[in-house]
C-alpha cells in the first residue's frame, strides 16, 4: 500500500477519545412525562370512542365497585367514573391551557415592558401587579362565577388573570438580567431598533424561564378549578370535573369509596407529574 492510500484510511480513535453520547432521561422524568402522556391521550381519544358518554346512568348497578365492565366503578346514579374522571381531565386541562394563555401572554408583555424601560413603566407595572397580588384571588374568583355563571372560560381567564403577577416578575427579572449582557449591548450600540432588540435576543432567552414557570401555574390552575369544583363553584352538575366528582362521592367515603378516591388520585398524580416536570426543568436550567 503507498503512503497516498495509507493517508486516505482514518485511525480509529482511542477508547479515551469516544463521542460523548446522550444522557437518558432521569427514570423520574420518564414517568411522569409517561403519566401526563397517558392522561393527555385518554382526555382526548377516550370521548371519541362509541359507546362514552360520561352522564349515562346505569341504573341496574348504582355505585357498583370496581369491575368488569365499570373498571373504575360506577357513582350513586350509576354513571361510570372512569368515563367521568377522563370527562373531567379535559376540563381541568381546558382551564389550564387559557390559565397559561393569559398569565404567559399579559404577565410575559409587561415584564417585557419593565425590565426593558424601567423607571416610570417598571414602577407603574410594579405597582398593579402588587396591586393584583393582594386581592383574595379565590374569594373573587367565586364571587365572579356567582355573578356570571360556571363556565371553563370564565374561570380559565380570571384564573390566568392572577397568574399574571408572578409571569410578570419571572419575566422582569430576566430582562433586567440580560439588559446588561454584552451582545445586548452591542446591539444597542449600533442602532438596532429596541423592538428588533427585544424580539431577536431578549425574548428567546426569556421563553424557556417563562415555559419553565409554566408548569408550576399548570399545576396552580388544576388545583384552583378542582377546589372551585369541590365548592360548588366550577361547573355545574353533572357536567364532570375532578373536584365535582370528589364532592360527590364525599357523603359515600364509606360505602364507595372509589368514587371520590379515583379522580382524586388522577388529579394528584397529575399534580405530582407536573411539579416534577417543572422542577427538573428549573435545576437543569440552574446548572446551565
Amino acid at each position: 500500500m503507498s503512503v497516498a492510500e495509507t493517508a486516505t484510511v482514518p485511525k480509529a480513535l482511542p477508547d479515551t477519545v469516544r463521542r460523548p453520547t446522550a444522557r437518558r432521561p432521569a427514570p423520574g422524568v420518564l414517568a411522569a412525562g409517561a403519566w401526563l402522556a397517558l392522561v393527555a391521550l385518554a382526555a382526548l381519544l377516550l370521548p371519541l370512542l362509541p359507546g362514552f358518554d360520561p352522564l349515562h346512568g346505569d341504573f341496574a348497578h348504582p355505585s357498583a365497585a370496581p369491575g368488569p365492565g365499570h373498571w373504575l366503578g360506577t357513582d350513586a346514579a350509576g354513571r361510570d367514573v372512569l368515563q367521568r374522571t377522563v370527562a373531567g381531565a379535559r376540563a381541568s386541562f381546558a382551564v389550564a391551557g387559557l390559565t397559561i394563555a393569559v398569565g404567559l401572554l399579559g404577565g410575559g408583555a409587561l415584564g417585557l415592558a419593565a425590565g426593558w424601560f424601567r423607571g416610570p413603566v417598571d414602577k407603574a407595572i410594579g405597582f398593579a401587579t402588587d396591586l393584583l397580588m393582594s386581592v383574595p384571588s379565590l374569594i373573587l374568583v367565586m364571587i365572579t362565577v356567582a355573578l356570571r355563571g360556571p363556565s371553563l372560560t370564565v374561570i380559565g381567564s380570571l384564573i390566568g388573570l392572577f397568574t399574571v403577577p408572578h409571569f410578570t416578575r419571572v419575566v422582569r427579572a430576566v430582562v433586567l438580567s440580560l439588559s446588561e449582557r454584552g451582545f445586548v449591548q452591542a446591539a444597542r450600540m449600533i442602532g438596532t431598533a429596541p423592538l428588533r432588540i427585544l424580539r431577536r435576543e431578549v425574548v428567546p432567552h426569556v421563553a424557556p424561564v417563562a415555559l419553565t414557570f409554566a408548569f408550576t401555574a399548570t399545576t396552580v390552575a388544576i388545583v384552583a378549578e378542582g377546589s372551585l369544583s369541590f365548592l360548588g363553584f366550577g361547573l355545574r352538575p353533572p357536567e364532570p370535573s375532578w373536584g365535582g366528582i370528589i364532592a360527590e362521592g364525599r357523603t359515600t367515603l364509606g360505602s364507595a369509596p372509589w368514587i371520590s378516591l379515583a379522580p382524586a388520585a388522577v388529579l394528584c398524580l397529575t399534580v405530582l407529574a407536573l411539579n416534577y416536570l417543572g422542577e427538573q426543568l428549573r435545576s437543569k436550567g440552574g446548572r446551565g
